[in-house]
């Protein structure tokens, strides 16, 4: 056990990493040669329209993803106040292997969510510092983490209490 949270640890910066942030890419801020200095070229590079800029995403599967990560896609154009720029992180989406990332992780790295929902049989944390969570069917393991930006307000509605940590699946 203490194996897996020193491991856990490590990938999460000793647990002193912000929301909206990972892995050295803050959305808002990183740009696209950043990312590709840290992590080298993409898998595969996606042209997509937001709105009527031209963006980019960029997909890290496999191999060319971080450790612990099946796959990382980058999402690239971010409209500022100073206007668009096509070269800057807007989101990033992490889908780990089984066992990295996990309800505990998640509460230990970055404390009670803002909000707490379901999206089909899914639980999902929502932080407002910029990070959403998307759990597996399991109840335990993370799905998916999607950072952005921080977000101005929570979403309306009360906070929803938080779920406890269910008991890990049992290995054989």
């Amino acid at each position: 056990m203490r194996w897996s949270v020193l491991v856990i640890a490590l990938l999460l910066g000793a647990g002193s990493a912000r929301a909206e942030e990972w892995g050295a890419i803050v959305p808002g801020t990183t740009t696209s040669e950043t990312v590709r200095a840290m992590y080298g070229p993409p898998t595969r590079t996606v042209p997509v329209k937001i709105d009527t800029y031209d963006a980019t995403q960029w997909v890290y599967d496999g191999a060319r993803a971080p450790a612990g990560i099946q796959r990382m896609t980058v999402d690239f154009g971010l409209l500022t106040p100073s206007g668009y720029r096509p070269d800057q992180v807007r989101t990033f989406r992490l889908e780990p292997k089984p066992r990295i990332f996990d309800r505990r992780t998640v509460m230990t790295g970055w404390g009670v969510p803002t909000k707490t929902g379901r999206e089909g049989e899914s639980d999902v944390y929502y932080y407002q510092e910029g990070l959403l969570v998307y759990f597996a069917k399991d109840g335990f393991n993370v799905a998916a983490m999607v950072f952005m930006p921080p977000q101005p307000d929570a979403p309306p509605g009360p906070p929803a209490p938080v779920a406890p940590a269910p008991n890990p699946p049992r290995q054989r």
